[in-house]
């Protein structure tokens, strides 16, 4: 069995290019959540030339919309949401020093190449084990845009959050490279 790697937030890039496609990780610390809507927002904020709520350098953003939590619970289900939805926004967001970002699916070449330029690691996490995955969520606290609702801009305590990585810093995708073996020409 591979090793999996864990991780303590901030992701500096020094780290975030130390990951290979492929890698299990287990991230421990502060990630943030938004998605297509949060995400909409502050880059016509960019453009309009404001700042954004946050410093988003050496930081991971998680594509999350938390279903409402449950009594003792930080959130509901926490399953991650399709990355190819951010991918219009997500290289103006990589500008802002990310250094991770967190889905599921596939990415359009202009994310990798993005990616690739400004040392950023693409992981994900398993579609469908959203009440799994809640269990490594210890807090959960929205920063901005509160009138999205789950689509907010929030800060998430995380321990042992599970994921993989899928494109590295250089391109390396796990999604063609996990499929090679089981084509047939």
């Amino acid at each position: 069995m591979a090793e999996i790697k864990r991780i303590t937030t901030p992701l500096t890039k020094e780290m975030a290019r130390s990951l290979k496609a492929g890698d299990s990780v287990l991230i421990t610390g502060t990630i943030f959540s938004a998605r297509d809507a949060a995400h909409k927002v502050m880059t016509e904020a960019l453009n309009r030339g404001e700042k954004l709520p946050m410093d988003f350098t050496n930081q991971i953003v998680y594509y999350l919309g938390p279903t409402p939590a449950k009594p003792g619970d930080a959130v509901g289900s926490a399953g991650p949401t399709t990355a190819g939805r951010m991918d219009a926004y997500t290289p103006q967001m990589i500008e802002q020093g990310l250094s991770g970002i967190i889905g599921k699916g596939y990415r359009s070449q202009a994310v990798v190449d993005s990616m690739k330029k400004n040392s950023t690691v693409y992981m994900v996490a398993i579609g469908g084990a959203g009440a799994l995955i809640s269990k490594s969520i210890k807090a959960y606290e929205v920063l901005a845009y509160p009138e999205l609702g789950p689509e907010a801009l929030a800060k998430l305590t995380v321990e042992d959050f599970p994921a993989i990585v899928a494109i590295d810093c250089d391109g390396n995708n796990y999604y063609e490279e996990g499929q090679k073996p089981y084509r047939k020409i």
